[in-house]
């Protein structure tokens, strides 16, 4: 058992309860379970104990676990439920920051700023705009939201993403539509 085994046949391992093989799947999937949750719920300290939590679950459901599909396709489906839950729960919304204060906003300032060295201006042109985007994000609709960080952050296909939100490739289709037009409509453009 090593880095190549593929995460299906870990989970398997799991399922007859080998901790190492559970260890490997936990270092494998940790950073990618954090992201998420991090980007839907908007708080660090509470989407560590959410990241936890769902491999905490993986655990407890490993027995039952049957491969329907890919590992990942299961993984995100108990992150995304677990999200939707903790903001039912809470009766709270979070503000979503898709954008990092530092290496992010660099990134929309390489990419939206005409000149290698930037002037105060255009520096704070940049800020705002991306201000106006994290704000626009957070008035997207739980599901638009999720199938948004799932589709853009993590790049999965509709289909994967049909499964972990347990809809149609369709309703996916449309999900990203609405939260595209949504943004669309929050930041000014047509």
């Amino acid at each position: 058992m090593d880095n190549q085994t593929p995460s299906e046949e870990l989970m398997t391992r799991v399922a007859q309860g080998d901790e190492v093989a559970f260890q490997l799947l936990v270092n494998r999937h940790q950073a990618a379970v954090l992201n998420l949750v991090y980007r839907f719920m908007g708080d660090r300290s509470q989407s560590e104990d959410l990241a936890q939590e769902v491999f905490l679950r993986i655990w407890t459901a490993a027995r039952g676990y049957e491969q329907r599909a890919k590992f990942t396709t299961w993984l995100y489906s108990i992150a995304a439920h677990l999200c939707f839950n903790e903001l039912k729960a809470s009766r709270r919304r979070k503000w979503v920051q898709f954008f990092k204060t530092g290496e992010n906003l660099q990134a929309y300032e390489r990419e939206h700023l005409s000149s290698e060295s930037p002037n105060p201006e255009d520096l704070l042109i940049a800020r705002e705009r991306s201000r106006q985007i994290t704000d626009a994000l957070q008035c997207l609709p739980d599901n638009q939201r999720m199938a948004l960080i799932l589709k853009r952050y993590d790049g999965l296909s509709y289909e994967e993403i049909s499964r972990i939100l347990d809809c149609s490739v369709s309703a996916v289709d449309s999900l990203l539509v609405r939260a595209k037009r949504t943004l669309q409509k929050k930041l000014g453009k047509s």
